[in-house]
């Protein structure tokens, strides 16, 4: 350990146990609700729970359903090479409770709304919601491709593991118990995989401090090496990662994916009521364990760094690495962490599944057909299932693309910032018209694919992104070593320094602030003032007083459009315009 052998660990059969038996539970969970819920007669049932699930195992579900096994696999290792200061995000995440829950939930909660999507044709119009819509349909797929395949192929490299067995038994369990149980199925077996992420996290730690002589030791390690970083003030936009960056540009991150990303509201509103702080404790919990695994990385592998050493052919195989070397003499616990690991890629596969199927039903099929609520609920169903399937395809693809991987993850949250941009505008602005939206979500796309397309091509230089000292000087074998790729500067263009090599935590905010911005512009040149005013009063008082459900099923069946609700109170502009404007 700690540099003495090379690790050659595989899995044993109580390692296949234990993970068989984690699949086992998350498919007996969709059985349950399928049968428990065979009465069910509606799409809504199967997509919201029939809105009756309670705050306690949401919010569990909600800290589930993002960690992915990306986030058990990576977090540690960023700690391990660039220092804990992604500790920080514990504010973000304190700013985005605030944010969500003050701004973007009550409306969403009030219009009773199932796809988020259909805020914005009630608020603009149907090629707003469409655009929306199919921008989280593709971002959604790729991603989930990827959180299958990506951890997959970390273990199969460490553990022994068979590749495309893990991520094809991976992928039909989540699609079956999604397809036999709906959002109820989702939230209860999130609910069940946060507890073995967090007993995977904990095997590590615990070994891990037994190993080391306690947690001071740990900590002390941490301090030594430089990891303890967490109050860098510098306000470089251009450095990794500092104070500012983490929570200024965290906080947008987390805002697109908690405030407005279906996969989370759709379990907010199918609450009975609204409630935030448990989601909160819970995200901290994970977070707190992946920065402390971290440390415990460092602990260890202090005096022989393994990627440095050509151990291991990736960073994201570290963990994995640490696992089989401190755990390998204790049959089941490396199950434990990779049971861990793939309850991070179910719960967001499952997550994102009966989110696709959702927008699907509402956004696409819904306002073009007559289905019956029976008819709807099947047809949610067969979504589900055939976007499992499209998932897991897409993790085929994901195998092809090599370095194209961290490419298209950065793509998913490059496009959350413009659609974060184009909510806020509808409901912060009320002068915002559907030119001045349509407008600003293609401008903040543009800008943003353009920085972090730019950034994938021209990698910052190393002075900005260079990892944290890691040396070799107690490995007590031959080491192999790892290629080191070298980009001449003279083939950089101008931007490549400044532009391009900005910290990628600030690409969501440049597309939510280009998004409005933009958005704004238009809609000042386009808008008709009085229009606007009314129409937003109009909502949002609709919204205040929970009397929506007529509104939304007049809007729904095209009965009752925006410039016929103009029309129909255009009275008001011209004789109490401020009286409006206030209401």
């Amino acid at each position: 350990m700690s540099g003495d052998s090379l690790v050659t660990g595989s899995f044993v059969t109580a390692d296949y146990v234990v993970f068989a038996l984690m699949l086992l539970v998350s498919a007996a969970v969709g059985v349950y609700f399928a049968w428990a819920d065979r009465g069910q007669r509606s799409s809504g049932d199967f997509l919201m729970g029939g809105r009756r699930l309670t705050a306690l195992p949401v919010s569990l579900s909600l800290t589930a359903s993002f960690m992915s096994a990306i986030t058990v696999l990576s977090n540690p290792v960023e700690v391990y090479r660039y220092g804990a200061s992604i500790g920080l995000y514990g504010l973000s995440y304190v700013m985005m409770v605030v944010v969500t829950s003050e701004v973007f939930l009550p409306v969403f909660y009030r219009l009773a709304v199932t796809s988020t999507y259909e805020y914005l044709e009630l608020r603009f119009n149907r090629a707003t919601r469409l655009l929306g819509t199919a921008l989280f349909i593709v971002q959604t797929i790729l991603y989930t491709g990827i959180v299958i395949y990506a951890p997959a192929l970390a273990l199969n490299h460490v553990t022994g593991m068979d590749l495309w067995g893990a991520v094809i038994s991976t992928g039909l369990v989540c699609t079956f118990y999604c397809t036999m149980g709906g959002l109820k199925a989702v939230v209860w077996t999130d609910v069940f995989q946060l507890g073995v992420m967090l007993a995977g996290f904990l095997s590590v730690i615990i070994r891990s401090v037994v190993l080391q002589g306690g947690v001071f030791p740990i900590i002390s390690d941490s301090e030594e090496g430089g990891r303890l970083n967490f109050w860098d003030f510098d306000t470089n936009p251009l450095k990794r990662h500092t104070f500012w960056t983490i929570t200024v540009g965290g906080t947008f991150v987390w805002v697109s994916i908690y405030g407005i990303n279906q996969a989370q509201v759709q379990r907010y509103i199918s609450c009975k009521s609204l409630t935030h702080g448990a989601s909160t404790v819970c995200l901290w919990s994970i977070l707190l364990c992946s920065v402390f695994a971290g440390m415990c990385l460092y602990s260890v592998y202090k005096h022989c760094d393994p990627w440095t050493a050509g151990l291991v052919s990736a960073p994201d195989q570290l963990m994995p690495y640490l696992v089989m070397d401190i755990l390998g003499d204790y049959p089941g616990l490396p199950g434990l962490f990779v049971a861990a690991a793939y309850s991070g890629s179910l719960s967001t596969v499952s997550s994102s599944i009966n989110a696709l199927a959702a927008v699907t039903v509402e956004d696409l099929i819904k306002p073009h057909t007559h289905m019956s609520e029976k008819h709807l609920a099947w047809t949610s169903k067969g979504l589900s299932l055939a976007y499992g399937a499209l998932c897991i395809a897409m993790a085929g693809l994901a195998s092809l693309m090599g370095g194209i991987l961290q490419a298209a993850i950065s793509i998913f949250g490059i496009i959350g910032g413009p659609l974060l941009g184009l909510f806020a505008l509808g409901i912060l602005c009320p002068i915002a018209n559907s030119k001045g939206a349509l407008s600003g979500l293609v401008s903040g796309l543009v800008v943003s694919l353009w920085v972090g397309i730019g950034a994938q091509v021209y990698p910052p230089p190393a002075e900005l992104t260079r990892p944290l000292p890691l040396t070799t000087d107690g490995c007590n074998f031959t080491i192999t070593g790892v290629s080191q790729h070298v980009f001449s500067s003279a083939t950089r263009p101008v931007l490549a320094d400044n532009w391009y090599s900005l910290s990628y935590l600030y690409f969501s905010p440049i597309g939510t602030i280009t998004a409005v911005g933009v958005g704004l512009i238009v809609s000042l040149f386009t808008a008709s003032i009085c229009f606007h005013v009314f129409f937003c009063s109009h909502i949002r008082r609709l919204a205040a007083e929970g009397g929506t459900e007529a509104y939304i099923n007049e809007r729904r069946h095209n009965t009752l459009l925006p410039h016929q609700v103009f029309q129909r109170q255009s009275k008001y502009c011209s004789s109490e315009p401020h009286q409006n404007a206030m209401d």
